[in-house]
């Protein structure tokens, strides 16, 4: 080989070796231009990933949110609908022992403000209508009827009180199966974009099973309020039930001493 020659193939080798380097940059970054959407940057906050979930995540985490806006809403009004119930209650309890007649407690009833809604008032009511229409009957009967008033008075109370905590009870057992639904329907997209982008990278897989992950976690925080909540009115609605028998109590004795009285001969 005449040294020209060799000389002039020595010079070539570096540019080869640039020309390969630049090819291979080119390459690199033609794959990067081809890099699926779902390599992107997401956003991972709860509101970002609410906003690239599914349609049917979407709605999952809407109706999750909505029941706990309910279930904060119920604990609201139940409570402060309780308190006012369970003070009433106890005073009614103390006006009733301190009522020497039946027509004394109807007056104080009256003289009070107790609503024709309240139980105290109802109660009473029920009991003074039985007492005008078995005028002259045997007491015993006339007790026997006026327990069953008294009884059909305390389950109207309350079941009106109990009124929205079967909604607390729903929420609680369904949320988090609810919540499921949409993460199984979040991972199954997730496991098609996979498909689809031919990839198995943590980029395509983390984002689809994070918005997944977070409709059950939105089941979470809907149903361990609802439960707890329903727990806490169960409790507070059996101590009101107490004080709408010890009401209950109360005014059969007035009935009691009042038919004693009839009998004696003395004026009700």
């Amino acid at each position: 080989m005449p040294i020209s020659q060799a000389l002039r193939r020595i010079r070539n080798v570096p540019g080869r070796f640039l020309c390969a380097a630049v090819l291979t940059v080119a390459a690199a970054g033609g794959a990067a231009a081809q890099v699926p959407s779902a390599l992107l940057p997401h956003d991972l906050s709860p509101l970002g990933m609410f906003r690239q979930a599914d349609i049917v995540v979407r709605a999952v985490m809407t109706g999750l949110a909505f029941a706990s806006v309910v279930t904060w809403t119920i604990l609201v009004v139940k409570l402060a609908e309780l308190a006012l119930a369970m003070a009433a209650a106890r005073r009614a309890v103390a006006r009733i022992e301190a009522a020497g007649s039946l027509r004394a407690a109807l007056a104080g009833a009256s003289g009070t403000g107790a609503g024709r809604g309240a139980a105290e008032a109802r109660m009473l009511r029920a009991v003074a209508r039985e007492m005008n229409r078995s005028a002259g009957l045997a007491a015993q009967g006339v007790q026997g009827r006026i327990a069953s008033h008294l009884a059909q008075a305390q389950a109207r109370a309350a079941r009106q009180m109990a009124r929205g905590t079967g909604l607390l009870a729903t929420i609680g057992s369904t949320a988090p199966f609810v919540g499921l639904f949409g993460t199984v329907w979040g991972i199954m997209n997730s496991f098609i974009g996979i498909s689809r982008a031919q990839t198995t990278n943590l980029a395509v897989v983390a984002p689809g099973i994070a918005e997944a992950l977070l409709a059950t976690a939105l089941g979470l925080v809907a149903a361990i309020p609802a439960v707890v909540i329903y727990n806490l009115f169960a409790r507070a609605i059996g101590g009101y039930r107490l004080q709408l028998a010890e009401t209950a109590a109360g005014i059969e004795r007035l009935v009691s001493r009042d038919l004693d009285r009839a009998a004696a001969g003395e004026r009700v």
